[in-house]
């Protein structure tokens, strides 16, 4: 499958667009589950559903000009970043009516555990105001927290889909997450 997705996306770039409709039903299991554990660390009740971001993520990425992907970890992390974009404007329209809660952002050990499953609408947007912060001074480092949290990403697939070392991906995945938690500390002082 991973030699299928890499030469549908090597056909996607090369401007055959009718391999982006050959390519999500080999990629659409990934991508839900994907969705579903990004939407799993949000509190019960959100509207958003898996299905759908999976459908607005697809179409995000798709529809770019020139896609650039280089191979399968490179295309999820592209998916990845799309989904927690997606999240974070569903999250933006859904707080707009809920500002002045008092509620503190949650710890980023909270916010990085997967089954947590309680992040409230200011965390997300404290965690993504943090990551932007991030990416704004350490594009790369911004990046493997993309891979590795929102995608899912193991470190090898991130540093190949960086093009570097398993080692630099771990040793920017602890940057980032201490960098990300000053941050959240500093926003809660």
């Amino acid at each position: 499958m991973d030699s299928d997705v890499t030469r549908m996306l090597g056909e996607i770039a090369a401007g055959r667009r009718e391999a982006a409709g050959e390519l999500l039903p080999v990629v659409y299991g990934e991508l839900r589950k994907l969705a579903a554990a990004q939407l799993s660390r949000l509190r019960p009740g959100e509207t958003l559903q898996p299905t759908a971001l999976v459908h607005e993520a697809y179409l995000r990425l798709v529809g770019a000009a020139d896609p650039g992907w280089n191979g399968r970890g490179h295309f999820f992390g592209a998916a990845a970043q799309a989904m927690r974009e997606l999240i974070v404007d569903h999250v933006r329209r859904r707080s707009a009516a809920k500002r002045g809660s008092g509620r503190r952002p949650a710890e980023l050990d909270a916010a990085f555990d997967v089954a947590s499953g309680d992040l409230g609408l200011e965390d997300v947007l404290a965690v993504d105001a943090a990551l932007k912060r991030l990416e704004g001074a350490h594009p790369r480092k911004a990046q493997v927290v993309v891979m590795r949290y929102f995608g899912g990403l193991s470190e090898e697939e991130s540093a190949e889909a960086l093009g570097v070392t398993a080692r630099t991906v771990e040793r920017d995945w602890r940057f980032a997450r201490a960098f990300l938690h000053e941050a959240l500390e500093q926003k809660d002082g």
